[in-house]
């Protein structure tokens, strides 16, 4: 009897911003065939990245094909959420080629991988790769880069203090677990800031992982898909901090939404959100914004007060003109004076 082939899945992780959406973009308006499904989870209640993708009108890409997980990191509910969608794909009477799967830019990938072990899913999909998007001017300023002095200073008031920032954590996590590294927005580095990133990174990675360079997530499908890395076979290779406690939250992250009057031009909204940014350190804002005037949706994007926009596509007639956005950053953020600031 032949076996039957394991339907491969590939997962996208990389902090918020990397430039996860732009990739999966480009991977399936080169899909070259291929039926990809996607599973998209997002940090907080606006799916702002499933949207984007469900209205993107590339060919063979049907909102059927994109189920969304969003409120929360799948990589904390495997069990209620992750494992149900995966059987879920794989029950279709016409199932996938290919499952993409793209994580909360805030998740940990090591227990999503474990989960491809369960018995529910192992003899039927595979983890044909890992693949780490990493935002290659966020690295270079130091984002993930704690304070090295202040970090001696903690641990020297606390013993029990042993672990790195909660940046940094996540950030050697998603690497770690790498059998690819995207380094995206290259054409905003001079090459020398780009070797840099490169030998910063190199160290967090496990031997004869490849490190590939790109400019708005564009990497030929070719190159992501079809690594055969089989990786819930190889979890003892990937460290991760959680290994020993076993378990994991997200505590130290904290996101909402708030919903905005229309705008009367783009350039208006982001001279509104770029003081507030700066003054409460937010890490990531994403939404769509309303324009005065215009018919189609603007796409709202910023990693710090790096941000960007563009108009994606009409808005329907039976949705509500409205400007609503995601805001995420570290515990502690204040959500009232940030409302409060905003709606001025």
């Amino acid at each position: 009897m032949q076996e039957q082939r394991k339907i491969p899945a590939t997962v996208i992780t990389g902090f918020l911003g990397a430039g996860k959406t732009s990739a999966i973009r480009h991977l399936l308006q080169n899909a070259k065939g291929r039926r990809i499904a996607l599973v998209i989870n997002e940090f907080g209640d606006l799916g702002v990245d499933g949207e984007i993708l469900k209205g993107c009108g590339i060919e063979d890409c049907g909102e059927d094909d994109v189920v969304e997980l969003a409120n929360g990191c799948i990589c904390c509910t495997v069990a209620d959420d992750f494992l149900p969608t995966i059987q879920a794909l794989l029950d279709r009477a016409d199932p996938p080629d290919h499952i993409v799967i793209e994580t909360s830019g805030l998740a940990l990938p090591k227990p999503l991988v474990k989960a491809f072990a369960w018995p529910e899913v192992r003899t039927r999909t595979t983890v044909d790769g890992v693949i780490t998007l990493i935002d290659g001017p966020a690295v270079a300023e130091g984002l993930f880069a704690g304070d090295p002095e202040a970090l001696a200073a903690q641990r020297a008031a606390d013993e029990s203090l042993d672990h790195d920032t909660p940046l940094e954590e996540l950030f050697e996590e998603q690497l770690a677990c790498a059998d690819m590294v995207v380094i995206n927005k290259t054409d905003m580095l001079a090459e020398a800031d780009l070797r840099g990133v490169e030998e910063s990174i190199a160290r967090h990675l496990r031997p004869a992982v490849k490190t590939v360079r790109s400019v708005h997530g564009a990497v030929d499908a070719a190159v992501l898909l079809g690594l055969d890395a089989a990786a819930e076979d190889d979890l003892d290779s990937r460290p991760s901090h959680i290994d020993a406690a076993g378990e994991h939250d997200h505590d130290d992250f904290t996101s909402f939404s708030l919903e905005l009057d229309e705008t009367d031009a783009p350039e208006t909204l982001v001279h509104r959100l770029l003081p507030v940014i700066a003054e409460h350190g937010i890490l990531r804002v994403k939404g769509f914004a309303a324009v005065t005037g215009k018919a189609m949706r603007l796409v709202v994007q910023g990693v710090g007060d790096r941000l960007q926009h563009h108009y994606d596509r009409d808005w329907r007639p039976d949705e509500t003109r409205r400007t609503r956005l995601v805001i995420i950053g570290e515990t502690g953020l204040d959500e009232a004076a940030i409302r409060a600031a905003l709606a001025a």
